[in-house]
């Protein structure tokens, strides 16, 4: 219902076409590179072969069971990651000896690339469904919690006053003060973890799976099939795109005062 609401939009629709009109083009000269014989079709095949491709898996069912996996884990791995990170973000922003405390723990683990972690994780949790999950909530962590942090921080201290003045109690400060005034910042986490996800989903299948997108890449390349693996790629783009504009609409029905937000600041 809410993709129907998305696509019904004439704005929305005009912002796809132009953004389409790029892609379009490589496409159109990718095939014909292809069709002079400058491109070696066991190692990059044609446009309409990657579409064959996709359609045939798509209705026989093997690129839908394939998401369907991926899509699982980075669910629980993404909802995992925000409700710990949010909160803590909250927490560490707000108590300021409680940062000193954590942040040079927290910075050391952000520079561990979540790939460095899947081997440890599947000692820990064995091959199965928990160290994938594993990897993606240490991979949309960090960017949702510093950007929580920043939010929390960046709060105008006038509107702190006044919930004081108005004694409101420290749940009530953070529900009705740091949270909506940190909102923007939050979602901007938000985006970019699940961003992570995905790229940290795709590695931990690469390595140890039998189903989703990147155990279907790791197929292609055991058999040599490089359309199934540009499927999957374009797979992963455009779920990602999807589930991202469907995360900025939800900010902006969240947070109808964003819109506000920023024409003020272009004025």
């Amino acid at each position: 219902m809410v993709i129907i609401k998305l696509f019904s939009n004439n704005k929305t629709i005009n912002t796809i076409l132009r953004g389409a009109a790029f892609p379009f083009l490589i496409i159109v000269l990718w095939e014909i590179a292809f069709r002079l014989g400058m491109l070696n079709a066991l190692i990059v095949p044609s446009p309409m072969a990657i579409g064959h491709t996709f359609m045939k898996m798509l209705f026989n069912g093997l690129l839908g069971k394939h998401l369907l996996a991926s899509t699982i884990r980075l669910t629980y791995g993404f909802f995992i990651s925000v409700l710990s990170a949010v909160p803590l973000g909250l927490l560490v922003g707000k108590a300021k000896g409680f940062r000193h405390w954590v942040n040079p723990t927290l910075s050391f683990l952000q520079q561990i690339p979540p790939i460095a972690w899947i081997p440890i994780f599947i000692l820990w949790l064995g091959i199965d469904e928990a160290s994938k999950v594993a990897v993606i909530i240490y991979a949309a962590f960090f960017p949702i919690f510093l950007n929580t942090v920043q939010g929390v921080t960046s709060v105008d201290p006038k509107l702190v006053e006044v919930g004081r003045a108005y004694m409101l109690s420290p749940i009530q400060m953070i529900r009705k003060v740091y949270v909506p005034s940190a909102g923007m910042s939050i979602f901007v986490g938000i985006r970019l973890g699940l961003s992570n996800c995905w790229r940290a989903l795709v590695m931990a299948e690469m390595i140890a799976a039998s189903t989703g997108i990147g155990s279907l890449i790791t197929e292609g390349r055991q058999l040599s099939q490089p359309d199934k693996i540009f499927v999957s790629i374009l797979t992963i783009g455009m779920a990602g795109l999807i589930i991202d504009t469907l995360l900025k609409k939800m900010e902006n029905r969240l947070m109808p005062w964003k819109k506000m937000y920023r024409s003020g600041e272009r004025g």
